[in-house]
């Protein structure tokens, strides 16, 4: 019995994915557990392929492992984590976290327990469905972001342009006792305000 590519693909990124997910969450130091955090999410990115969806898994790599995991790895390499005190507050809180996961494992349950006995209803579609031998997923995509939706996609790219100017005010707002770099001063400063020759004459020091 011959298994096509497509199977053998599905399960080698499926079991992969999965040892990552549980790498995560059971490894002990933080920078490992973003590294395999990076390796579920290429292998997420792996089965979207698969299922023709290969927009979404662009999108899951550029965004996702391209900045959200690369700005996650260096704020967890550059502040000091006390070890210590995150594993103690871990093992008090785990409690808590069970009956967190066992809400959501519920909630999950009993939404397919109904979806496979309940077949979905099938929405009429409000745009015609491109022939996909002819149109690519990222062209399907694009002719509808682009089109019915432009608006609201220019509108969320001006939200994202205003959330990152605030971000950058509040970085360089005036705070006492905190010393800031002045560019434009350090650039235009003159040879007098820098440096102070002093004449000392031979025998008397400075």
């Amino acid at each position: 019995m011959e298994f096509p590519i497509t199977d053998i693909l599905f399960y080698a990124f499926s079991t992969i994915m999965v040892l990552a997910a549980l790498a995560v969450i059971t490894a002990k130091n933080p920078v490992h557990s973003v590294f395999f955090l990076i390796v579920a999410f290429f292998n997420a990115a792996g089965l979207f392929v698969l299922l023709g969806a290969e927009y979404i898994a662009m999108t899951l790599i550029i965004v996702y492992v391209g900045a959200v995991m690369v700005l996650f790895l260096f704020v967890v390499m550059m502040l000091n984590v006390n070890f210590e005190k995150l594993r103690s507050g871990f093992i008090k809180s785990l409690p808590l976290g069970f009956a967190v996961a066992a809400l959501l494992f519920t909630e999950i349950g009993a939404l397919l327990y109904y979806s496979l006995g309940t077949p979905a209803a099938v929405v009429a579609p409000v745009a015609p469905i491109p022939d996909l031998l002819q149109t690519t997923n990222a062209e399907a995509v694009g002719l509808v972001l682009y089109t019915r939706y432009v608006a609201l996609f220019q509108l969320s790219g001006i939200i994202l342009l205003v959330a990152m100017i605030g971000a950058i005010v509040l970085t360089h707002r005036q705070r006492e006792g905190v010393r800031k770099q002045r560019i434009y001063a350090q650039n235009t400063r003159k040879k007098e305000d820098s440096i102070e020759i002093v004449k000392v004459k031979s025998g008397q020091g400075a």
